[in-house]
């Protein structure tokens, strides 16, 4: 009974398919049809072509090759491709005959019609996808052969130069890529260990006045230079550090007016206290020279203050006989008193007023004796010519009487 079932089914199903096949997917008879406006927009199909089996032959006499797919079974043309790679497909791999769809020739490896601007890399073993990974293969290899060389110039902080001179275009767009990479990784490998030299140097330095360069940095050029410049830094603040030490010494000294050059030193730092010592003494000078200056304002005449020091007193001398201002002060004061005008003193010279009353009243007096030679010569005058007044009248006197 059962054996009786299943040759039944096994006759339905191939009646069912045998009917499907010849009438589906509005075939004709032969199983083709033309292709729709639709299906030429997307470019899955250009005019007649066989579905599922049929076939027969072009007006030409050509022999269509039947396929169990074509073209306009497809929704879209990345449909095609994937079906297409799926399936592995070639140019030379083809039993559906995508490839040569609608004209039943072998053509050059992409199926159906494809759209304007598709990006045929897609497409397994199409020359466009052949070439693309060869290009990608070759872009790997340049940047695997700059990377290394990029490093070395790198570190060496050497040119750089990230054109290949051989290989094809895309070797050598590969190899600056990775010779630029490795040329900035170089570059900041180098710079870490210059950092780390230059603080080695600089410890050394801060130790001894002798350099001693370790073998690890004294190959390369960069680093030994590092190493050199910590060194001769960490030299050079404690010579200075030490510098100012006898600077200050020599300015404290100064001060003091001792010159006292400490013994067995190197010549930079008795340079160094001499250059505080000098620096103390000008100031001691100015201090001096100022003193006898404002003391001009305030006597009449030199006199020799009460110091110990002959340097000082000659300082303080010399500060003295400078002020000229005073001379501007005493003839002022003098023309005032000589003019016989009220005592009034200017505000500008009001810090040398000891000088301006005393040429005042030197003035004044000249004044005042002027004056009463003037009144002595008027009285005089008037006198005599009382007398011969008195002598007229006596003679006229006389003659009356007579």
């Amino acid at each position: 009974m059962e054996k009786k079932v299943f040759l039944f089914t096994l006759l339905f199903v191939l009646l069912f398919g045998t009917l499907a096949s010849a009438h589906s997917g509005g075939t004709d008879s032969s199983g083709g049809h033309n292709c729709s406006e639709k299906s030429k927009a997307k470019g899955l199909c250009t005019g007649y072509h066989y579905h599922n089996g049929g076939g027969g032959s072009t007006s030409s006499g050509a022999t269509i090759v039947n396929s169990e797919k074509d073209c306009t079974d497809f929704a879209s043309y990345d449909e095609v491709v994937e079906y297409w790679n799926t399936k592995g497909y070639s140019a030379t791999n083809d039993p559906e005959n995508l490839d040569g769809w609608g004209n039943g020739m072998v053509d050059d490896g992409i199926p159906c019609e494809v759209p304007g601007g598709y990006d045929l890399t897609k497409i397994n073993n199409s020359a466009e996808q052949i070439q693309h990974k060869q290009e990608e293969q070759d872009l790997a290899s340049g940047e695997n052969a700059g990377y290394p060389n990029g490093v070395n110039d790198g570190y060496l902080e050497v040119t750089s130069n990230n054109v290949a001179s051989t290989g094809s275009e895309a070797y050598k767009a590969g190899y600056a890529t990775g010779y630029t990479k490795g040329y900035d990784e170089g570059k900041t490998k180098i710079t870490g260990e210059k950092t780390k030299a230059a603080s080695d140097g600089y410890a050394l330095g801060e130790k001894q006045d002798t350099i001693e360069i370790p073998a690890l940095y004294i190959n390369h050029a960069g680093l030994k230079q590092s190493f050199e410049g910590g060194f001769n830094k960490a030299v050079t603040e404690r010579v200075e550090a030490k510098k100012k030490e006898y600077k200050d010494l020599g300015y404290t000294d100064g001060k003091k007016d001792l010159n006292n050059v400490p013994k067995d030193i190197e010549e930079v730092y008795v340079n160094a206290y001499l250059e505080g010592y000098n620096t103390a003494q000008e100031e001691l000078k100015d201090e001096y020279l100022k003193q006898g200056y404002e003391a001009a304002f305030t006597i009449l005449k030199y006199t020799k203050p009460n110091l110990d020091n002959e340097k000082f007193i000659g300082w303080y001398k010399e500060g003295f006989e400078s002020n000229t201002e005073v001379k501007e002060i005493s003839a002022a004061g003098f023309a005032l008193g000589q003019a016989g005008d009220s005592y009034n003193l200017p505000s500008k010279y009001k810090n040398g007023e000891v000088i301006f009353i005393h040429n005042y009243e030197l003035g004044l007096k000249e004044y005042e004796e002027q004056q009463s030679t003037n009144q002595k010569a008027a009285v005089g005058g008037v006198g005599g010519l009382a007398l011969v007044w008195l002598g007229r009248r006596f003679y006229v006197a006389k003659k009356m009487i007579g």
